[in-house]
C-alpha cells in the first residue's frame, strides 16, 4: 500500500470532519461566527419556533400561541456600544406589506442576551416600544395553511446611552432616532413559525 496515499485518504477525512464540526453551532451556545451575532440559544438560524412562540390573541383564530419571545444571545458587539435596540419583523406578514411584531430598546451594553419571555416581562430588561399593531410584542400569526413564514430578529448596537430615547417609541421612531451614525453595527437571527 502507497504511504502517501494512505495520509492523504487522512488528511481529508479529517478536513471534512473538521467543517462539520465547524458548521454545527455548539447547542445553546455561541455559533463561533467571527463578527457581532446573534442566536437563540438551543437553536439554529432558520429554525422553527414551537406553537408556544406563536402570539395570543382571542380575536384572531391565527394566534393560538402563549405569545412568548425566545431566548436571545449575542456576541462581539462593536466596543463603542452604550446600548441595543431589538426588532423583530415578518416581511411576509399582511399579504407581502410587512409587520413588525417586537420593538424594544435601551438594553444596556453590558447585557449578552434576553431571557425567554423578555419582551413582555416586568420589570423590563428593555424600554418597550410600539409594534404595527401599536402593541409591546405580539408572536407569530401566520395564517393557517401557510408555508412557514419567516420572521427576522434584528440587533442593533448604539452609541444611545440606555435611556435616551423614551418609551412607546414605534420602529420608524427608533430608526430615524439612529440615524447620523448612532447605529453602530447590527446582527441578525431568522426564526420561522407556522400552525
Amino acid at each position: 500500500m502507497n504511504p502517501s496515499l494512505t495520509l492523504r485518504g487522512l488528511l481529508l477525512a479529517a478536513v471534512a470532519v473538521l467543517a462539520t464540526a465547524c458548521a454545527t453551532p455548539p447547542s445553546g451556545g455561541d455559533p463561533g461566527h467571527k463578527g457581532f451575532s446573534l442566536w437563540s440559544p438551543g437553536r439554529v438560524d432558520n429554525a422553527p419556533l414551537e406553537a408556544k412562540y406563536g402570539g395570543k390573541n382571542p380575536a384572531n383564530a391565527n394566534c393560538p400561541g402563549e405569545n412568548i419571545s425566545p431566548a436571545l444571545a449575542w456576541a462581539r458587539a462593536p466596543s463603542a456600544t452604550r446600548s441595543f435596540v431589538i426588532l423583530m419583523d415578518d416581511q411576509a406578514g399582511r399579504a407581502g406589506l410587512g409587520v413588525n411584531h417586537w420593538v424594544g430598546y435601551g438594553i444596556s451594553a453590558n447585557a449578552s442576551g434576553l431571557p425567554e419571555g423578555a419582551a413582555l416581562a416586568a420589570p423590563a430588561a428593555l424600554t418597550v416600544g410600539k409594534n404595527s399593531l401599536g402593541m409591546a410584542y405580539l408572536g407569530p400569526c401566520p395564517p393557517r395553511g401557510n408555508a412557514p413564514q419567516h420572521y427576522v430578529f434584528t440587533l442593533i448596537a448604539t452609541s444611545l446611552e440606555a435611556e435616551a430615547l423614551p418609551p412607546g417609541l414605534d420602529k420608524a421612531a427608533v430608526l430615524d432616532a439612529l440615524k447620523g451614525g448612532k447605529a453602530l453595527g447590527a446582527a441578525s437571527l431568522v426564526l420561522r413559525f407556522n400552525h
